[in-house]
Order: structure tokens, then C-alpha cells, then sequence
């Protein structure tokens, strides 16, 4: 009977939004346990996401002490034009092959070796990681631990000085592909993640005076923010994303929608949609 092996340690770790002022003390510790990082390479558009999380991995790690290893993501079908079935199956098989990618990895490294996930933002927001890797668990012995990260719903909300919530009123997180269909003046404030079409255009008729805070590259050195009532400015934050997006290959962006009465905004609550990176 062959020997069961010692399960691997991983963690998976929040490391904000790009700037290595988000890192939290907790997240340079699960840093500094790692040996080895994964890290997606979704192709040249996109190396500076890649670029970002060596840099981070540099300012809290001594150098030599931890090795970077890319791993090809598999290809994603668009997903902007599936209904809500087919997008669910295309994500379904998209996690499947990573985890699949992942598994063989993790499988190959030297016995010991603790492997790190660097999750832009916060694991528990739109973000596949923790999903993945216990779909690998399901092919290894994995032993994970998960580590809180600044997320884009924070810095969006920081950086234009706004309170996302009415007094003792919940938070509703969805995404751009639900928006319209969702959208009432009664959730009060929304955000929106995942909307690389920007679809709060469709409600320009429907609801003129909400109020729009839109941030793109939250945390980096590149950050643009527009706000200003939605009918005014939806066509410029339009034309910004589209600019941004053909100069650096790729763009996060989140954005909050506000209703223009205050008092309709405190009593009703919040709810939150963000940018185009994709579970």
C-alpha cells in the first residue's frame, strides 16, 4: 500500500489592488510562509498584472526566497455575448481546466513547498481562486488557508470619500450582467463589478439623475476617476474606459450608482457591481 503524503499547505492570499500600500501585515506573513507562487498568465495585453504581483512579492520578500511560476490560462469563450446558461457552463469549464493545470503544478513541485495564490483584491469577491484550488483538493491532499484582501469595493468608496451604506441598511453585491433586469431606485446606492460593457448606459432613461462614482485601476499608479450625474458623464467615462483599455490591453473598473434623493439612498441601502477581470 503506497504511503498517503503530508497535505500541502497553500494560501491563498488578498493582496489589494495593486499598490503595495494595500498588503496587510497578515498578508506579508502568508507571504513570507510561501515558496513558490502561481500566478495566471493570460497573455502580453495583460503582463502587467503579472508584473504587479512580482513587484509585491519583492517589497516584503527577501530575494531568493521564493520562486514565481506562471502557469498559461486557458482559454475563455465571450461571455458577454452567452445567455445565463451558457455563460455559467463556459465558467464551469474555464475553472475546470485551470484547476486541472494547477493540480499538475502543485503535483510536481519538491515535497514541502508551501504555494501561494496572489488574489488581486479579496478572494471572497468575484474572484475563482478559492473555488480552483478546492477543485485541486480534489486531486491532492491540500491543506489552504485564506487571507483577507483590500478589496476594489473598498477603494472605490475611499477614493471618492463616499459611504456605500445607508444607516443600519444592507449591501447588495451583483454584477454588470444583472444590472438592468435587477436595477430598482428602492436597493438605493449600487456598485457594479464584472461590467465590461458598462450597461448602467441602459439606464440613462429610465433613472437620468442617479449619481455615478467610477474608478478604473483602483490603487495603481494609472487610477483615473470620473463621477457627476450619470446622463452627464456616462458618455465620457465611455470613451475613457475604451482609451485606457486600447493602451494598456486590459482595465478593472468599478463603479457606484446613487440614487439622487439622500433620503431614498439612506433608507433603501446599497447595493454593489464591479470591472472585467472575470471569476
Amino acid at each position: 500500500m503506497a504511503a498517503q503524503r503530508n497535505p500541502r499547505e497553500v494560501r491563498i492570499i488578498g493582496i489589494g489592488t495593486g499598490s503595495p500600500a494595500h498588503v496587510t501585515g497578515q498578508a506579508i506573513d502568508a507571504l513570507r510562509e510561501c515558496d513558490v507562487f502561481l500566478v495566471a498568465d493570460k497573455g502580453e495585453v495583460k503582463d502587467e498584472l503579472v508584473a504587479v504581483r512580482r513587484l509585491i512579492c519583492e517589497a516584503f520578500l527577501d530575494e531568493g526566497t521564493f520562486r514565481i511560476v506562471t502557469v498559461t490560462d486557458p482559454e475563455r469563450g465571450p461571455d458577454a455575448h452567452r445567455d445565463r446558461a451558457a455563460y455559467r457552463t463556459g465558467v464551469d469549464a474555464w475553472h475546470a481546466a485551470r484547476a486541472e493545470r494547477y493540480a499538475e503544478i502543485i503535483d510536481g513541485l519538491p515535497a514541502g513547498e508551501t504555494v501561494g495564490f496572489l488574489v488581486w483584491g479579496d478572494p471572497a469577491f468575484y474572484d475563482s481562486t478559492i473555488r480552483i484550488v478546492d477543485a485541486v483538493a480534489q486531486r491532492l491532499p491540500l491543506r489552504v488557508r485564506v487571507t483577507a484582501g483590500l478589496s476594489a469595493i473598498q477603494v472605490l468608496a475611499a477614493e471618492h470619500g463616499i459611504v456605500l451604506n445607508g444607516i443600519g441598511q444592507p449591501v447588495h453585491i451583483t454584477t454588470g450582467r444583472r444590472l438592468v433586469d435587477e436595477w430598482s431606485p428602492a436597493l438605493g446606492t449600487v456598485v457594479v463589478m464584472l461590467d465590461a460593457s458598462l450597461r448602467c448606459r441602459e439606464l440613462v432613461e429610465r433613472a437620468p439623475d442617479l449619481t455615478i462614482h467610477w474608478g478604473a485601476y483602483l490603487g495603481l499608479p494609472q487610477q483615473v476617476l470620473r463621477a457627476g450625474r450619470l446622463a452627464d458623464v456616462i458618455d465620457e467615462i465611455v470613451g475613457v474606459r475604451a482609451r485606457l483599455r486600447q493602451e494598456h490591453g486590459w482595465v478593472m473598473d468599478t463603479y457606484a450608482l446613487t440614487p439622487a434623493s439622500p433620503l431614498d439612498a439612506q433608507d433603501a441601502g446599497v447595493a454593489v457591481l464591479v470591472g472585467d477581470h472575470g471569476e
